[in-house]
This record gives C-alpha cells, structure tokens and sequence, in this order.
C-alpha cells in the first residue's frame, strides 16, 4: 500500500501547483470564517484540508473566508534535519520560502499572533491588528527552551566548543561536523524529561554516529553515553524493550533520569540533574543536546490553555474543552500523543471533519482521533525501526501484516531506511503540506460516517 507508491512518488521535484502557491493577498478584512494559528506542518496542512472540505461539502469557501497567521519567511523540514546531522542531506533542502508554499484560496497574514480572546471570538495580531473569526484552529507549535540549560547558547556557537543539537535549522549541521571531527574520547547524547518533539530524535542521531563510528573503525577508541531524563528508552514498552537490548549489544552506556542542566565549553563538562535532585559532572568530547521545551508563552498564557499551557481539546475529537469554535493539533494542542507529523496526518482529517459539521450542521461530527503516531528511529545507515503506536502505547504497526515488507516493526530493516530517507521527504513537499497525504492510508482521504441530528 505506503510502499508501493514509492517509485512514483520520489519522481516529483515540486509541490502540486494544483494547491498551493496561490495564496491570497489580501489581508486587510477584519474577520474571517476561519483563522488558523501557524504555518508550520499542522497549520498549512490542516488550512489544505478544510478548504477542500469545505468544497467537497458542498459549502465552497471564498478566497478570502479562510486566514493563516505566521510571521515566518520560512517553511521548515523538521524531520530532515536528523539527516542533515547524520550527513545524508544538505540542511538547504530542509527549507523553503513560506510564501511558495501557502495554499491556494488562503489569505496571508503575515504577523504573529500577539494575543487570544475566545470570549469575544478574536485574536491581537503582533502588528496590533485585532481580527474576529467564526472559528479558530490553533497549531503555532512549541517553544524550544535553549537557554533553560546554563551556558548551552554560547557552547552551540562555538565551532570548537564540541556541542551541538539537531533541534534548530542554525545547528543540525555542525550536527555533522562534530560527528565527523571526532576521532577518540566520549560521545555524549542528551534527551530531557517532559514532552519534546518526537521522542525518538535524540537517540537516532546516537545510533547514526554509533553506526559512523563503526563504519570507519574508531569505534574501540570513543565511548557513547545515552543521558536521558525518562526511566527508559522510549515510551512504548515494545519498542524501548528493543532499543534497550540494542543499547547492551551495542555497548552504548544508559543513564536514565539525568537531566542535563548546564554545560561548561571551556572544561568540556556536562552537568546533569538526578532523580533525587543531586547533580554530577561529567567529561564530554561530543555533546549532542535536545533542550527542554514546552507550550508557547502566547498560548500558554491564554484561556485556551489547560494548566500545563497546552491549547486544552477533546483528544478524539480535538475541540477546545473550554470553546465550542476552537480546535487545535499538533505540538500545541493537550492530545497525549506523540508530537511528530506523523500524528499530524492522522490528527487533521479528524479536526478537518468535526469543524466541518459544525460549521454546517451545527452538530459534532462524529470523526475520532486515536491518538495514532510515528517514530521512523534511525539505527544506522541501512536500517531503520518504524515505530507506530496510538493512545496507551499500542502498536498500531502499517507493515505488521506483510512480513515479507515488514513483519515485526521492531526489527529495523533497509526498507523502513529509505521511507525515512528517501520517500517521506517526497510525500512531505509533495503532499502534505498541501494536505493531499493522510499518514498510513497514504492518498486515500479517511471517510467518516455523517452526524445524525435528531428531527424536532
């Protein structure tokens, strides 16, 4: 099904002129029927779909009834940029100019928002702008804390200072650099407690510098460490299970519970936070760091927010809790899943369909997100983990019934290598971000049953 689309996929080079690139101009209305917070993975993706919704329902939006907010120039591949650190793609590729990207049909507005007031059904734009809508989706992202770990900023400039992260488009690619510069001494890689985008990230880019090393023989002259803040190495048993026994075989030492909390460039020390609050130091050569991160201040500050700051929605139906006309997905809304695009696929159709029938019927649609996401964990060069799960940590596995393609998902395998390296970067510019792609079903959209409204 995925796979066999492969081959026609990788040929495209462009997005689909047929939903995108023509965006609207104009900007100058004070309200708007639909207003989506962000342009980043969920913002343009979901703008896509409700705008084709709309228009398969029958109920065609106007050229100006739907407005994205984001001050961006720039449209990020977030994805790639594990990649770009294990040396397999050029960082350049990773971006590209927002404006070539918006949809067709949707005004631009091209300002931050400053401000929510879902009382009055408006938002305050950075530019002082107040604009009204009928209904709100909220998906600005999250909020990368590099300066919640002491002398992390000024370590991450330094060329020499050994430290690097493939968390921003400014560092993944001395990712590399450093990766490549290392001939002996400690490889240290960091992954903090709390929610971060895709949890699998900081252990990927280990696994691709374990694999290098090994590749060019220096191996028996660098040690690797995995400091982690989580009491395991992934947050599904199926897949930690896997990766821990990985972890052993491979000699990859496990600190669980450590919290990075300061750096020193100067000494090349790292200073890491136990569980019982005490604090060790401890010598680095390489330092890869995953920061802390949490909700947006504009969002967490807001009457959206739930008492962690998370926009607070319904995590089937992704409607606020606290307003009728707000929605949210991705890494700002307060569904337990895991913050990847993958969960963004399955995520959109669901928020899509709701606010559909609301906006047309009046009723809840009946349209229920799973919680369905995806890790592809790099563990090397020619081999991949495809870790797919949904709410509870249940394996909820695309290739589990094909053992010829895939079997057992937990297995990383040569296939699931080149979908990370060659095939979703394809569908990504190609598809999603005209929201044409719908995760494990691929082009085909989900069909949803209709409400049923109960006659007077």
């Amino acid at each position: 099904m995925l796979a066999s689309r492969a081959a026609s996929l990788l040929k495209a080079k462009a997005p689909l002129a047929s939903s995108s690139r023509w965006a609207s101009t104009s900007a100058t209305k004070d309200k708007y029927k639909i207003i989506v917070i962000g342009a980043g993975t969920a913002g343009l993706n979901v703008a896509c779909q409700i705008r084709d919704r709309f228009w398969w329902g029958g109920k065609a939006l106007g050229k100006d009834d739907i407005a994205i907010v984001d001050a961006a120039d720039f449209h990020y591949y977030q994805p790639g940029w594990t990649l770009v650190g294990s040396g397999l793609l050029n960082k350049s590729e990773t971006q590209r100019p927002l404006k070539e990207l918006l949809p067709r049909k949707v005004v631009h507005i091209a300002e931050n928002v400053h401000s929510f007031q879902p009382e009055q059904s408006t938002i305050t734009t950075t530019g002082g702008r107040t604009v009204a809508y009928e209904h709100l989706v909220v998906a600005p992202g999250l909020q990368i804390n590099w300066d919640a770990i002491d002398g992390l900023s000024k370590a991450l400039v330094n060329p020499s200072s050994g430290v690097s992260s493939i968390y921003s488009y400014a560092t993944c690619d001395k990712v590399w650099t450093d990766i490549e510069a290392l001939r002996h001494g400690t490889a240290i890689f960091t992954q903090p407690a709390g929610i971060i985008k895709c949890a699998g990230a900081p252990q990927k880019i280990m696994w691709m510098a374990w694999d290098r090393y090994r590749r060019t023989n220096r191996l028996d002259h660098i040690n690797i460490d995995f400091y982690t803040g989580t009491p395991a190495m992934f947050g599904v048993k199926k897949y930690s299970d896997a990766l821990e026994k990985l972890r052993i075989e491979r000699g990859v030492g496990g600190y669980f519970q450590h919290n990075l909390v300061a750096v020193d460039p100067d000494n090349r020390k790292a200073t890491f936070k136990k569980a019982d609050n005490t604090e060790v130091k401890v010598d680095y050569t390489l330092l890869h760091v995953v920061p802390p991160q949490g909700p947006l201040k504009v969002v967490k500050e807001s009457a959206l927010a739930d008492e962690a700051g998370w926009v607070a929605v319904d995590p089937a139906t992704l409607r606020s809790t606290k307003f009728d006309n707000v929605w949210s997905l991705g890494d700002a809304c307060s569904s337990p899943a895991s913050k990847t695009a993958a969960a963004i696929t399955a995520q959109t159709p669901v928020l899509t369909e709701n606010l559909f029938q609301v906006a047309d019927k009046g009723v809840l649609g009946t349209a229920e997100y799973d919680g369905y996401a995806s890790c592809p964990l790099l563990t090397g060069y020619d081999q991949l983990m495809l870790c797919e799960f949904k709410y509870g940590g249940i394996p909820k596995e695309t290739f589990a019934p094909w053992p010829l393609v895939g079997g057992d998902q937990s297995t990383p395998k040569r296939l699931f290598f080149h979908l990370k390296k060659d095939f979703f970067p394809a569908v990504y510019w190609n598809f999603m971000v005209n929201g044409k792609w719908y995760g494990a079903k691929g082009l085909i959209p989900p069909s949803f049953d209709a409400p049923k409204i109960k006659s007077s």
